[in-house]
């Protein structure tokens, strides 16, 4: 296709088909791993995040800007792990260079792709070249660089410049040099466009489902059985409503509307409040019994763009039939009458660590962590059920912080701060110092962060690949012992892997070891480890812990 205009059905249609393609080399993308034990999900979380832009509800959006604004809340609502926190950036920046358009030439296109690759800068604190901020930057800069007549040619000469890019990255990122791969991120996004050139050239890619993301189903959804509501059931649960809301001028000041409006509006008829303005349009969430009052309310000051209602009594009396997962309950929070002024939200997986997290004070816990990277709607979600004035969050992995980042910016209802925790054992040394008597939230987050100094988390792992990596030769099914990225030992046997670990622990100026079991792991062998570290380090004080954590079989937090 000689497309010279790009439109809000042909974006649409080009984000569908780049998804598809990436879809296709997901798994290809998560076995760029870098470090060798199972992280290798960059395919998956790009993939989730392109997917939730996909969804959005663009099916008959001509203009331009408004399905743009559809399909990047999406993708930041969806956005999962590092690149898919950047690559959600760089498609709202795309849709800000849209903005007000109802359809764009190709050099409008260009100015459009530049603003994305600012986005996508700006949503890291400390960017790092070599990465796929590298590889947008980059092609961005060759393609606006060329005078492309159609959205083809502007495609074709991305793509040229980004494999270049992707080349390169090795050179500029030493980890990728010494792993022997590209940059993960940067291929992901070259898989992307190349979809959207297939589409540019007339080829429609197609690809069934979500795969590759470990600890996420994906499924077509199912029929409800509409007969799990019947003429005597009582509407327990409310309705689910969601809407866009374009603001009209004939109706109120668009630039001045404030959403606080309608969200204290909200609050006086439901709960699960998310809502916010982009330009002209409100986007909400609420779960009420009375969603009429929502779009009567609602439509005083514009009009709809997409309504969405569920009985969720309907949805939940459904699930009764659902296989349940008995490996953890987290317990239901009650609604507080009155609002506390620190909540705490924490990344865990393993039944024995998340019970460890809320023990130690957590309110809530989003599922995830090494290999399953929340969302940024899995967040707000959770923030939702926290009733306080301010919420500290512990991502306690470094691919996950991005997405809390992402979320806490998109949240309104509470103040949220995140304590960048890069692991478990962060997260829990900073959650077991937290004093917030003094009501000084600064003071507050310093103390925190200065509790994860010195901590040091061990891991015994499975290798993922061949490799040479600080002066150790790795091969696939050994057992590896790291500290944090630096691998100590690697040998074919677990428990011996785990005891010259143990060996090579240093506790210098530390007394105190959390000593946190995984699911392949026995109870037996755990004894005899935690035997063997009193022996090689007598006067350290053990807390065993059965985490239950995939991944890892044992974690061993020194503080």
């Amino acid at each position: 296709m000689a497309e010279k205009i790009l439109d809000g059905l042909l974006y649409a249609q080009l984000i569908a088909n780049g998804t598809a393609n990436l879809g296709i080399h997901s798994e290809e993308i998560n076995n760029l791993n870098v470090f060798p034990i199972p992280d290798g999900d960059t395919g998956s979380n790009m993939l989730l995040t392109m997917t939730g832009g996909k969804n959005a509800k663009t099916e008959e959006v001509k203009n331009l800007s408004t399905a743009a604004t559809l399909i990047s809340k999406g993708m930041l609502l969806s956005a999962r792990g590092n690149s898919g926190v950047i690559l959600s950036q760089f498609f709202d920046g795309i849709s800000a260079g849209f903005e007000g358009l109802e359809s764009a030439d190709v050099n409008q296109v260009g100015e459009a792709f530049k603003e994305g690759v600012k986005h996508a800068y700006n949503a890291v604190m400390q960017p790092v070249e070599g990465t796929i901020l590298t590889v947008v930057k980059d092609a961005t800069e060759y393609a606006c660089s060329l005078n492309a007549q159609t959205l083809l040619e502007f495609v074709e000469n991305f793509i040229t410049e980004a494999k270049l890019s992707l080349e390169r990255t090795p050179n500029l990122l030493p980890v990728l040099k010494k792993a022997g791969v590209v940059d993960s991120g940067g291929a992901g996004l070259i898989y992307i466009m190349e979809g959207m050139m297939q589409l540019l050239r007339g080829e429609k890619t197609h690809f069934q489902g979500v795969h590759g993301a470990q600890g996420t189903k994906t499924t077509d959804a199912k029929q409800l059985d509409l007969d799990k509501f019947t003429s005597d059931s009582v509407l327990e649960f409310g309705y689910c409503t969601e809407l866009l809301l374009r603001l009209q001028n004939a109706k109120t000041d668009v630039e001045a509307f404030s959403v606080e409006t309608i969200k204290k509006f909200l609050e006086t008829i439901g709960d699960s409040i998310v809502a916010f303005k982009t330009g002209s349009i409100i986007k909400l969430h609420v779960h009420t019994k009375t969603p009429d009052k929502v779009l009567a309310f609602c439509q005083q000051f514009g009009e709809f763009l997409t309504i969405k209602i569920e009985n969720m009594s309907l949805q939940h009396n459904n699930l009764d039939n659902e296989p349940k997962d008995e490996s953890f309950t987290i317990p239901k929070v009650q609604k507080q009458e009155e609002t506390k002024d620190y909540g705490i939200v924490a990344v865990a997986s393993g039944k024995g660590i998340k019970q460890m997290f809320l023990d130690h004070g957590a309110d809530r816990i989003v599922d995830g962590g090494q290999s399953m990277n929340p969302s940024a709607e899995n967040f707000i979600d959770a923030f939702d059920q926290v009733n306080a004035r301010t919420i500290f969050v512990f991502p306690n992995n470094s691919n996950v912080i991005l997405a809390a980042k992402q979320a806490a910016s998109m949240y309104t209802k509470a103040k949220v701060k995140v304590i960048e925790s890069h692991s478990i054992g962060e997260g829990y040394a900073a959650l077991t110092m937290l004093d917030t008597s003094s009501s000084d939230t600064n003071q507050i987050i310093e103390d925190l962060n200065m509790a994860m100094d010195g901590v040091s988390t061990y891991y015994i792992s499975h290798c993922v690949r061949d490799a040479e990596m600080d002066g150790v030769t790795l091969h696939i099914g050994d057992y590896i012992g790291f500290l944090d990225k630096k691998i100590l030992i690697a040998s074919t046997e677990r428990k011996k892997t785990a005891m010259q670990t143990i060996e090579a622990m240093d506790f210098t100026d530390h007394e105190v070891c959390l000593f946190i079991r995984g699911a392949d792991s026995t109870s037996y062998e755990a004894e005899e480890l935690q035997k063997y570290l009193k022996l090689k380090h007598p006067g350290v004080e053990i807390y065993p812990v059965d985490g239950g954590q995939d991944i890892y079989s044992y974690i061993l937090i020194v503080e």
